[in-house]
């Protein structure tokens, strides 16, 4: 019997509450489908975007369809919804796409598992049911995978279908060829390197989407010191996070008290020549140009311009970081020991122009051949952000499927292989496992469904057809969104990375069974103020 109690028995602190049986239950299963049902439509190629507005100072809005931006970004206090958040979290670190699949195909295993508990099915029975479904389904889909990895041209066209389709439900997906051919040519660079972090975005307002460009180089957003030289071949460089501010008497609360103005000028004085010291340090590694994380004051600016080399202040520390990576040089903070200093190299440092502004750029990298820089370009920072936001899932995609090279068909077309797959082992299943077995498999169907309906397109029909079309050994049919039917997914060049489809089951599964297991919630009370 369901039952919710404030302080069962008199055990809990004050202020606590319990929610227990088909109550929390319930409770659990709510709050999961409502955090599904809020991203299911941003879903597929034709899925829609939401607006996220901030109730801080400014009242900062992102326009975007990327699940896990949309789960980060909302207040949620239902604990089962905060898992299904933190799935959609994972799966983004993990691979980079399928944030929204995740999510929604949790949610419909959840929507089935309901039914089958109002059924008064044991929730132990529905998870041992969704485990063996969960492990045929893995199997259908790993025996359908695809591996071109020893023919270097197919493999290519395998990145730019993977790339075309995952950008296709994107803010670019109207120049998804362009970005597609940008993203594969910037991680074929890294040649097979497991870090995004040579590959550089800088986002530059002004223009159109079709004027961004990928650089084989580096870029930098900041400027050169005055009056230093504006372009140095084959630099020395000296990557440093130091103060170089004048060195101030820092120690707080500190007072110097003095009885004439000229023990304030030896103050000063002694300030100066601390400084001066310091540069000459620093000068001595024989270098041509100093790149500080930290600001660099007009003195110190001044004695690197009069020594001839180029000083940039104020680089970021994630700019440090690939600075460091990109132009293998060490990051040093001491200037006493030039010969344990590791310095950093590349062909060229000079400025350029992009748009109004001018940035510097570091092109024959010495550290990381692979280095390169994207520069999109878009109306508004808004467009920009989700640009950003779109090409960093498509690389983060191609760097996974670069290191695990099978693909599978899109389209909803792997959901219905592992669904058939299911349903095949339900029909040779005796007991209630069964049941459970037939709701995974209608939970994988409701994929392309959704799909389909955020394509304005009728899904019974489609879906429908789409079994009958697997009815057949070997089908790769799939929805066309664009053609509005059933098509082949090989003619249409729809593929997604095997690594990111079998991820989706994997922790979907593992988070429908985690919230089915749940039959208590405790809510603590808030710690009382002395």
């Amino acid at each position: 019997m369901a039952m919710m109690s404030q302080n069962p028995a008199g055990i809990l602190g004050d202020g606590a509450t319990e929610e227990k049986g088909d109550h929390a239950r319930m409770s659990s299963f709510v709050g999961a489908m409502a955090i599904a049902d809020l991203v299911k439509s941003t879903l597929g190629p034709k899925g829609m975007d939401k607006i996220l507005q901030s109730m801080g100072r400014g009242e900062q809005i992102q326009v975007t369809n990327d699940g896990a931006t949309i789960l980060k970004s909302i207040y949620v206090d239902n604990p089962a919804a905060k898992v299904l958040v933190e799935i959609s979290k994972a799966q983004d670190d993990e691979i980079g796409d399928g944030t929204t699949s995740v999510v929604v195909l949790a949610g419909e295993l959840l929507r089935q598992a309901e039914q089958l508990v109002n059924m008064k099915i044991h929730p132990v029975t529905v998870i041992a049911g969704y485990r063996e479904a969960a492990e045929c389904a893995r199997a259908a889909l790993t025996a359908r995978a695809l591996d071109h990895s020893a023919d270097p041209e197919k493999f290519r066209q395998d990145l730019m279908n993977i790339a075309k389709t995952t950008l296709s439900s994107k803010i670019l997906t109207q120049d998804k060829e362009y970005f597609a051919e940008m993203a594969v040519n910037a991680v074929m660079r890294l040649q097979g390197s497991g870090s995004l972090e040579s590959i550089h975005i800088i986002k530059k307002a002004g223009g159109s989407l079709t004027e961004s460009f990928l650089d084989e180089g580096f870029i930098l957003n900041k400027a050169i010191g005055v009056g230093q030289p504006k372009r140095i071949e084959k630099p020395k460089i000296l990557v440093a996070n130091t103060s170089m501010d004048t060195d101030k008497v820092k120690i707080y609360g500190a007072k110097v008290k003095v009885d004439s103005a000229s023990k304030v000028a030896e103050i000063e004085k002694a300030e100066r020549d601390k400084m001066r010291e310091k540069c000459k340090n620093i000068i001595d590694h024989g270098i041509d140009c100093f790149i500080n994380r930290q600001l660099i004051y007009n003195f110190p600016e001044e004695i690197f311009a009069d020594a001839g080399i180029m000083s940039i202040e104020h680089a970021d520390f994630d700019g440090i970081e690939r600075l460091a990576l990109v132009l293998g040089g060490d990051i040093a903070s001491t200037f006493e020991n030039p010969e344990s200093v590791k310095l950093g190299a590349c062909d060229l440092i000079e400025e350029i122009m992009i748009g109004e502004d001018k940035l510097i750029h570091f092109s024959g990298v010495h550290g990381d051949k692979g280095a390169c820089t994207i520069v999109l370009r878009g109306a508004s920072s808004h467009i920009l952000d989700e640009a950003e936001r779109s090409l960093h899932d498509a690389l983060c995609v191609l760097q996974q499927t670069v290191q695990d090279s099978r693909v599978v068909n899109g389209g909803g077309c792997p959901e219905m292989i592992m669904s058939k797959a299911v349903d095949e082992l339900a029909q040779r299943t005796p007991g209630k496992r069964a049941l459970a077995m037939e709701a995974f498999s209608k939970a994988l169907r409701q994929i392309p469904a959704i799909i389909s309906e955020n394509a304005g397109l009728d899904s019974a029909e489609l879906i429908s057809q789409l079994r009958a079309c697997h009815a057949v050994p070997d089908s790769s049919s799939g929805i066309d969104v664009l053609q509005g039917k059933v098509g082949d997914m090989n003619d249409c060049g729809i593929f997604e990375s095997f690594k990111a489809k079998q991820q989706i089951l994997l922790s979907a599964t593992e988070a429908a069974e985690m919230i089915l297991r749940v039959d208590d919630i405790v809510k603590c009370a808030p710690r009382q103020r002395e």
